[in-house]
């Protein structure tokens, strides 16, 4: 019996305590879209990105023009060609599409291309400066935790009490470490 009422007793101040921690616990959450549009340097990464993207695009709208150019003059002059002529225009037709494939094979396959790490080399500085700010922010509120409401954690319900996304952005513009 004196084991049972020791044992409840023990469950009593074990559930009291974890009472008193659960009411200290703090979280904040942050809306990363918004930081990403409003932030001068993520938006300047992104403007670069944007104009890389757009010069390998034309660089590759370009290419198909000529292999399509390319094709119709084949397809206009093939009756008048000689067997040696047609196997070389033929060859140059087929290394120009191989060329398009591998350029964009290079430049825009989704992780391995050329493209993502440039996105990696723009923005791993934006996204660590973002990161610390968070964690700035974070800290001065004691926040326990901070989750990012427009990322691939759903956030069914958030009080905007909580959200320190703005603080998180002055944080940033002014600097601050």
């Amino acid at each position: 019996m004196k084991s049972y009422i020791f044992g409840l007793a023990f469950l009593l101040i074990g559930i009291n305590a974890f009472a008193q921690t659960t009411t200290q616990l703090k979280i904040g959450y942050v809306d990363s879209e918004v930081i990403l549009t409003q932030f001068s340097e993520a938006i300047k990464a992104q403007g670069d990105l944007d104009a890389l993207t757009n010069k390998w695009t034309a660089q590759l709208d370009s290419m198909t023009q000529v292999y399509q150019q390319s094709i119709a003059d084949y397809q206009k002059q093939v009756a008048t060609m000689n067997e040696a002529k047609k196997n070389e225009t033929q060859q140059k037709i087929v290394k120009m599409e191989q060329d398009i494939m591998d350029f964009r094979k290079n430049k825009f396959t989704q992780g391995t291309g050329e493209i993502y790490k440039k996105q990696e080399e723009f923005f791993s500085p934006v996204k660590a400066k973002i990161y610390a700010a968070i964690k700035k922010v974070a800290q001065d509120e004691n926040m326990q935790f901070v989750f990012d409401k427009s990322g691939d954690i759903i956030l069914l319900y958030a009080d905007s009490a909580f959200d320190i996304t703005f603080k998180v952005l002055d944080n940033l513009k002014r600097g601050t470490k």
